[in-house]
């Protein structure tokens, strides 16, 4: 029994790198619960020449959500998407060459 190898998958590794990288160029999309079953996805982080509003109406258009984009003191202007958005919100900005995919930084659950 003792050759059992378990999975040594570190789910605080990105948390705890000792790299000092720039997080100004990094997308931050995170899930925040609300009530219940109910919860609210953000992305901070996207560059400020891109134009938001547009990027929110799009993400509207093809998740089927509500979303709206508040301005935030420490982040600039926010996206919040309505449910749990993360995978959709990675696939897009991937797909449409907004930014790279390892640019992009999924938190929550």
């Amino acid at each position: 029994m003792s050759g059992i190898q378990f999975n040594t998958f570190d789910a605080f590794e990105d948390a705890a790198d000792g790299k000092n990288t720039a997080s100004a160029d990094k997308v931050h999309v995170r899930v925040q619960q609300r009530n219940g079953r109910k919860c609210i996805t953000t992305v901070a982080g996207l560059a400020d020449d891109l134009d938001i509003k547009r990027i929110c109406k799009a993400f509207k258009k093809n998740f089927s959500c509500n979303g709206a984009v508040q301005k935030d003191e420490e982040s600039g202007e926010v996206i919040q998407l309505s449910g749990d958005q993360r995978t959709n919100v990675k696939e897009f900005l991937v797909d449409q060459e907004i930014c790279h995919g390892d640019a992009v930084v999924l938190h929550g659950f």
